[in-house]
């Protein structure tokens, strides 16, 4: 390379972010303007004066021009030095202003959590979930929306909820998920009623050709039973909540088909009975879901944590 090629310096091509200093060099920059001394900047920094010598030849290296002239009194600016400080300046105060807005919108974001839930989580499961994070952020409001898993994936893709938890067999178009439990429908029917003297399991058929009384359609107790029985199950009543198909089972309107989680005080209190089935695959998994390729953060990445504890 000739003497004037090295004279001219840097050519202006490439990304900015290698033809300007990072923050951490401007500081420094500004630092030893403040204070006539790289050892006292590399102090303040929290740096070593060898590190601090080496990052301002690193920058002169790379603007092409002399910025600090040194000498056994100390560091002084050069007249180049004392331009590019004065630009410094302003970019690191942008930086700070930049910074300041984004912990804003880190405190905007970590002041609220939506969320969105099938019902047998939203009634058994996250209380519980939510007592715990309250306990880590008692500052965050927390709203909880509980529907069916259609409804769930509905407000995750509308943007009305930060994370939702759905029960079917499959996740929902356009939601990544995690399984944070297990869970396996029974079904149930009130003393009285003939099943619970049984003595025989219930076979398929049986199941099948009996009415029921059935989560709505799009819910994701219904979805496991549908597909357990190749969408054979015949309606008694449809209801759309789990409380609802309990009160009506123990009242002795019929047999249902409930998450395990919904019926254990009812059971241990014999409203309800629990009635043996073969060949059906009741078995499940519950997940928490989210848009894809938006993995939760903030209270909603906490939430999500405390659901695997």
């Amino acid at each position: 390379m000739s003497n004037a090629d090295e004279q001219a310096g840097p050519t202006l091509s490439g990304s900015l972010a290698h033809r300007v200093p990072d923050l951490g060099a401007l500081e420094l920059l500004l630092a030893v303007a403040r204070l006539g001394s790289l050892g006292g900047a590399a102090r303040e920094l929290g740096i070593t004066q060898p590190a601090a010598s080496s990052r301002i030849r690193s920058m002169e290296r790379q603007l092409g021009v002399a910025l600090v002239d040194r000498s056994p009194r100390g560091s002084r600016l050069t007249d180049a030095g004392a331009l590019v400080t004065d630009w410094a300046r302003r970019i690191v105060e942008a930086a700070e202003a930049f910074d300041v807005g984004a912990q804003a919108l880190r405190v905007r974001r970590d002041s609220r959590l939506r969320v969105a839930a099938s019902m047998t989580i939203a009634e058994y499961l996250l209380p519980g979930w939510l007592l715990a994070l309250r306990a880590q952020r008692p500052d965050t409001a927390v709203s909880l929306h509980a529907g069916n898993s259609t409804v769930v994936a509905e407000r995750l893709l509308s943007g009305e909820a930060d994370l939702g938890f759905v029960e079917g067999l499959s996740v929902p178009a356009g939601l990544d998920s995690a399984v944070i439990a297990h869970d396996r429908l029974i079904v149930v029917t009130a003393p009285g009623h003939a099943w619970a003297r049984r003595r025989r399991s219930l076979a398929a058929e049986e199941l099948a050709s009996t009415p029921l009384i059935l989560r709505e359609k799009g819910s994701g107790t219904r979805q496991v039973l549908d597909a357990a029985l190749g969408g054979l199950a015949r309606p008694l009543i449809e209801l759309s909540s789990t409380t609802a198909v309990k009160a009506a089972a123990v009242s002795g309107a019929g047999p249902a088909v409930l998450s395990e989680l919904a019926v254990g005080e009812e059971l241990s209190m014999r409203r309800l009975v629990s009635v043996p089935v073969d060949g059906v695959a009741l078995a499940r998994d519950l997940r928490a879901v989210w848009p894809t390729g938006h993995r939760p953060t903030g209270p909603a990445r906490d939430l999500l944590s405390l659901t695997r504890g």
